[in-house]
């Protein structure tokens, strides 16, 4: 968990700096999750595959606009200070209901910042619903076995 301060600072954990920092933009690109209560992070690399990715629908449908309006329109992009922290903007904090601390999840090319007690409510119905329906993931390249622990 991080610390909200009063004036909306939250640092964003230092993995998550290190791999974003390989960006042109030195921060994140935070909108409001249109499915859950929290806030939807990414780097500008992933926000640009996911405007590529909105070329599929026709130009001016509803589909396209819906996304348009819920994501791109919603997007702001948080450059983090010195000591490695981003200003959250008040409608962000309201709608994922942050005080004092904020959770990052990590979702593999994206993340989520979480009130704290929602998450852990959140991930109890993921992980009920992972033991009813068991999911499994295709892997595309043999996995090689790690051998030792490097000691």
């Amino acid at each position: 968990m991080n610390k909200v301060d009063r004036k909306g600072r939250v640092s964003v954990p230092a993995s998550f700096r290190t791999t974003l920092s390989q960006q042109i933009f030195q921060g994140i690109i935070a909108y409001r999750s249109f499915t859950a209560s929290c806030i939807e992070g990414c780097g500008m690399d992933f926000m640009e595959r996911l405007s590529d990715s909105t070329q599929t629908f026709d130009a001016f449908s509803p589909e396209q606009e819906d996304i348009s309006a819920l994501i791109f329109a919603d997007a702001r992009q948080l450059a983090w200070d010195p000591e490695g922290r981003i200003l959250l903007p008040e409608d962000l904090i309201e709608h994922a209901g942050l005080s004092e601390t904020a959770a990052f999840v990590g979702k593999g090319q994206t993340f989520q910042i979480w009130q704290p007690e929602a998450y852990k409510a959140m991930e109890a119905e993921i992980r009920a619903r992972a033991l009813k329906n068991r999911p499994t993931l295709p892997l595309k390249a043999p996995v090689k076995p790690v051998v030792g622990d490097g000691k």
